[in-house]
């Protein structure tokens, strides 16, 4: 039996335009929070060296301090007196070489001013290359 005379019966249809909505919705979202990192191109050349090896290796110089503030140039006894005789026992210890590296081991225990002695001793003489040595704490 059929009640619903002269009514059509409605065929179902698949609204498009609120899933547009939504994935255009999704796609500013997208493009609003991602970031793009444009990574300046620089043109760099870089220069070109050219050299003879030098023959004569420079040697550093070793300066060791303990903890009771006893200070040893490349593995010499040295009374501190002051500074300024600090810097000529460097000067002496560097001989002919310019501007050579003086390598501090100071005592973990070591008085920071004894640290500071040596380096504005090689202040004094006229040299600038300093570094310190450091021991890795065993795990």
């Amino acid at each position: 039996m059929n009640f619903r005379v002269g009514r059509r019966r409605e065929e179902p249809e698949i609204n498009l335009i609120p899933m547009i909505d939504v994935l255009l919705v999704i796609l500013i979202f997208m493009m609003v929070t991602t970031s793009y990192a444009k990574f300046s191109e620089l043109q760099i050349n870089l220069p070109q060296a050219g050299g003879v090896a030098t023959a004569a290796q420079i040697k550093p110089i070793n300066v060791a301090v303990d903890a009771s503030e006893h200070y040893a140039i490349n593995n010499k006894g040295l009374s501190y007196t002051g500074v300024d005789a600090l810097a000529i026992a460097l000067r002496n210890a560097a001989g002919d070489q310019a501007d050579p590296t003086i390598v501090i081991n100071a005592d973990a225990k070591a008085p920071h001013q004894s640290v500071i002695n040596v380096m504005e001793a090689a202040r004094r003489a006229g040299y600038g290359r300093i570094t310190f040595t450091t021991q890795s704490q065993p795990k």
